[in-house]
C-alpha cells in the first residue's frame, strides 16, 4: 500500500499527518471516538476547558487500556490452565 496525507480534526483542530493507506480508516475512526468521547465529557459535565476534556478523554482511554490488558491476561491465564489441563488428561489416558 501507499501514503496518504490527510487531516485528522481533533477538538476544533486540524492535525494533518501521513499514514499509510493501511491505517487510514482506522486512524478516522479514532478521531471520531476521541471527538465523540471529548462532546460527551462536555455535556456531562458542562466543562468548556479543552485542556481538562483533553485530559479527561486521555484518562478514560488509559483506564480502557488497562482494563482490557487485564482481561486479555485474565484469559491467557485461563486459557494456559484449560491446556495444561487438556495435557494432564491426555498424557493419563495415553499411559493406560
Amino acid at each position: 500500500m501507499g501514503e496518504l496525507s490527510i487531516k485528522i480534526r481533533i477538538s476544533d483542530r486540524d492535525y494533518p499527518m501521513r499514514v499509510d493507506s493501511s491505517e487510514e480508516e482506522r486512524i478516522r475512526v479514532a478521531g471520531k471516538l476521541i471527538n465523540e468521547k471529548l462532546k460527551h465529557f462536555r455535556e456531562q459535565f458542562g466543562i468548556d476547558d479543552k485542556q481538562d476534556l483533553l485530559s479527561m478523554t486521555v484518562f478514560d482511554a488509559v483506564m480502557d487500556k488497562l482494563k482490557s490488558d487485564q482481561l486479555t491476561t485474565d484469559n491467557e491465564s485461563i486459557v494456559q490452565y484449560k491446556i495444561e489441563h487438556i495435557d494432564r488428561i491426555l498424557s493419563e489416558a495415553l499411559a493406560y
